[in-house]
């Protein structure tokens, strides 16, 4: 019979895409695997070869936005976790999370292995406390998974990946630059006037772009690529994650912040210009195997503050990168990007 692992990744899309080599490094041990997202990740786990089921669960001590504590919620989902008859759990964090919380409810839940990467003492809620030292998120999810004897074969990459991609509208033009504004953390994108500027300029310079968002970022997208006109197409709101996949993957660069897309991007292996932030460190969440270039002032004074909406007026680590900067990167990740695939 096969084993039941719960593979939990609490937070945002991106960050359920690079818990992506994690899950495939169980799959391979022929695991049945259940993976436990909150609401803004969902998406991404339905997307991550190796997820046979998916359990969600807004996690008020994760949630950027959390809600009260709800204790039927949490018993509902203890007893929902118990009836799944699950072998053993991976509690995946990044650096500044606590996988206790989930780990208590996981030990009610009757769960027998629980595995997490922890510098607090957990008491009996853990069986593996995992310790490890600056690293991608990547390295991270599979240096805990390893704990438990999961690895990834030989025949894998270790690259980010999805199922297969929902092809782009075939009423949408071909592009050649996707720009993606928006982000869930203000402070790690540029302000829409920055990028309406880009688009003019991109478009100036020949190339068409579209313009991605989501639902509710509906008027961003309209105003980011009013600017370029005819060669700029408008997609906010036209695509759910995968749709998106698939408009990445017909482009040859994706200009965006630090936020889901750019991992996007990199599971269906197309270049990033990630306007990047020092907000969190780039060594643990830049685009993970696939062309890319950050740009932003990484030895600001103020990195690694975490900030939602930077408390310091004009976004110094942003504003000192220019369009002209940006449109130079995407020619320079583009040739690196098709001289990989050549």
């Amino acid at each position: 019979m096969r084993r039941h692992v719960l593979v939990v990744r609490l937070d945002n899309a991106g960050d359920v895409l690079l818990a992506g080599p994690t899950v495939r490094a169980v799959s391979a041990s022929g695991a049945f695997i259940t993976m436990l997202c909150g609401p803004n990740g969902a998406e991404a786990g339905a997307l991550l070869p190796g997820v046979d089921d998916i359990v969600v669960h807004q996690a008020p001590w994760v949630d950027a936005d959390p809600r009260p504590i709800d204790s039927l919620r949490i018993i509902a989902l203890v007893d929902d976790l118990a009836r799944r008859a699950i072998d053993e759990a991976l509690v995946l964090t990044s650096f500044h999370q606590s996988p206790l919380p989930m780990a208590l409810l996981l030990r009610m839940a009757g769960v027998p292995t629980i595995a997490a990467i922890c510098d607090d003492y957990p008491g009996s809620l853990l069986d593996v406390r995992h310790h490890v030292g600056e690293c991608h998120e990547v390295e991270r999810g599979l240096s805990l998974a390893a704990t438990l004897g999961h690895v990834l074969p030989e025949s894998d990459g270790g690259r980010l990946a999805i199922r297969d991609c929902v092809p782009c509208d075939r009423s949408e033009p071909p592009v050649d630059v996707v720009v993606h504004p928006g982000a869930s953390v203000p402070a790690r994108t540029w302000p829409p006037s920055r990028w309406a500027q880009l688009v003019a300029r991109l478009t100036a310079s020949g190339r068409s772009v579209a313009v991605t968002g989501s639902e509710r970022e509906r008027d961003l997208t309209a105003a980011v690529a009013a600017p370029g006109g005819p060669h700029a197409t408008d997609l906010g709101g036209r695509h759910d994650l995968a749709g998106l996949a698939g408009c990445l993957a017909g482009a040859a660069v994706v200009v965006t912040g630090n936020t889901g897309p750019a991992h996007l991007a990199a599971a269906v292996g197309t270049p990033v210009v990630s306007l990047f932030p020092p907000t969190v460190p780039a060594r643990r969440w830049r685009p993970w195997r696939v062309a890319h270039e950050l740009l932003g002032w990484q030895d600001i004074g103020c990195g690694g503050c975490r900030a939602r909406v930077c408390p310091v007026p004009g976004q110094p680590c942003l504003a000192v990168v220019s369009v002209a900067d940006v449109v130079d990167a995407v020619a320079r990740v583009a040739w690196a990007g098709a001289k990989a695939a050549a």
